[in-house]
């Protein structure tokens, strides 16, 4: 049987990627674990949109600073940012100065609060109802059926960054799936 998990300085096993300091305590505390509400979970769509092309380390280092920068994620607070802001945040070397990616995490506060049902509720009518429990991580997808449609539907929102790739990444962050290893410590049933 294939197991890609890497002993930490703990000596516990983790998948790979999770077993570094920078990222260990992401991957151990936050990583995989259900969540759920409209401003966590726009905080983490966020912030996988922010780290396409980056690593994720780069935003976990940034975190609070984006925190500040969007006003909590609160949605309501953010979908009222202009163009004042927009420059002001391009200006903020605490997160990534995209201009796409920021004008994206406007527009996309300014979805959430058109919505018709709560944004939690939503992403989460995208979770498979038993994912495949990955051995190797040539077992994890980087896009799922279910990634492709909750992406469409979101697009069909008028929402942007936030393609298939970004959404099965807001699946695993969130506990939709759990993609821990099966010989990861950190796997829970």
């Amino acid at each position: 049987m294939v197991d890609d998990t890497v002993p930490g300085a703990d000596g516990l096993r983790r998948c790979p990627w999770g077993a570094g300091p920078a990222m260990q305590e992401y991957h151990d505390r936050e990583w995989g674990r259900e969540l759920r509400g409209d401003v966590a979970l726009f905080e983490r769509m966020s912030l996988e949109a922010f780290q396409s092309g980056l690593s994720w380390a780069i935003i976990l280092r940034k975190r609070e600073g984006f925190r500040s920068a969007f006003a909590g994620f609160d949605p309501a607070v953010v979908a009222g940012f202009d163009d004042d802001d927009v420059e002001r945040l391009l200006g903020d070397a605490g997160i990534v100065r995209n201009r796409l990616k920021i004008e994206a995490t406007i527009q996309n506060a300014r979805g959430i609060v058109e919505l018709d049902t709560s944004f939690s509720d939503l992403l989460w009518s995208f979770a498979p109802d038993d994912p495949p429990v990955p051995r190797a991580l040539g077992d994890v997808p980087a896009t799922t059926a279910a990634s492709t449609a909750m992406a469409k539907e979101l697009k069909r929102r008028g929402f942007r960054f936030v393609g298939p790739t970004t959404a099965y990444a807001l699946m695993q962050a969130t506990g939709m799936v759990n993609d821990h290893l099966a010989g990861c410590a950190f796997r829970s049933p």
